[in-house]
């Protein structure tokens, strides 16, 4: 049952760029509604179970709360607007650089020693990015943007990833209510000050996919993520987590029918590839040192 509830979080999370690609806002508008609807459907999912939030565990915790949940609003909304200038493919594969810069500043944050296979796994990763870039079929102008909003979405996920790990004595679905009531506050003042509400109309299709991305995308998958995770082996959720990227390439190639070059392809390979290779590797010295 673990499995399966982490297997169907990624199908979901997977397709997030179909969605955010119909749907008429900006992009801080859109991360804006996909925050408080599944802050709020996941606020009345664990009240309806019972689950009482931790008022002493918010308190020890908020700074850090605080921030990270600022870091997933500012990277939603790059992400999405990732997707206005490059692929959701390619977008999709520059944010799982995320655990390169989560690499590079473990040693600093959380004193991890930097071993030679992440350090060659960091190297493979940069050499896939330049595939994926485009740069070496000479149009890497033209997704250049796109590739720099999402990349700099990934170094925010992983702040958020680094700034988790220091939160003590909370739970993570109160902790993830939080960050999702933030996120989409973050955002307030920004699109006040560069959108006109006044102007903003959806219609019927438009609300269905934002309460899509909302209760669906957020509320639900995230509340399959953590409810399978604490049940599970490390080495399984670093695998089972590449499901979201596959499907998202799967998702821009087949359905959305946004170009996929072979270069593309081999980039794809490389990143993913590389990042799994790193992640399992850790799992695997974790245990060399419990044993």
């Amino acid at each position: 049952m673990p499995k399966i509830k982490l297997i169907t979080a990624m199908l979901i999370w997977g397709t997030v760029g179909l969605f955010v690609k119909f749907i008429p806002l900006s992009s801080a508008m859109t991360a804006f509604f996909r925050g408080i609807i599944g802050a709020v459907f996941l606020f009345l999912l664990l009240r309806l179970s019972g689950t009482k939030f931790s008022k002493e565990a918010f308190r020890r915790n908020y700074k850090l709360l605080l921030f990270s949940g600022a870091c997933i609003g500012i990277n939603w909304m790059l992400l999405f607007e990732a997707y206005n200038y490059t692929t959701v493919a390619i977008a999709t594969l520059c944010y799982y650089f995320s655990p390169v810069f989560v690499t590079l500043l473990s040693p600093v944050l959380l004193k991890e020693r930097l071993t030679p296979v992440k350090l060659l796994c960091i190297v493979v990763t940069l050499i896939g990015m330049v595939f994926v870039s485009g740069i070496l079929e000479g149009d890497g102008n033209v997704n250049m943007l796109g590739i720099l909003m999402a990349t700099g979405a990934a170094v925010l996920y992983a702040c958020v990833v680094l700034s988790n790990k220091f939160l003590r004595d909370i739970s993570s679905s109160d902790a993830t209510q939080v960050q999702l009531f933030v996120a989409s506050a973050v955002l307030v003042p920004y699109i006040l000050l560069t959108e006109d509400i006044s102007a903003v109309s959806l219609d019927t299709r438009s609300i269905l996919l934002l309460l899509a991305v909302g209760i669906f995308h957020t509320g639900i998958a995230f509340h399959l993520y953590f409810s399978s995770i604490s049940m599970l082996k490390g080495q399984t959720i670093a695998i089972f987590s590449y499901i979201d990227p596959v499907v998202a390439i799967l998702v821009s190639a087949l359905v959305l029918r946004e170009p996929l070059s072979f270069l593309h392809i081999i980039g794809a390979v490389l990143i993913l590839g590389s990042t799994c290779l790193s992640e399992l590797w850790e799992q695997k010295l974790f245990r060399a040192k419990r044993v």
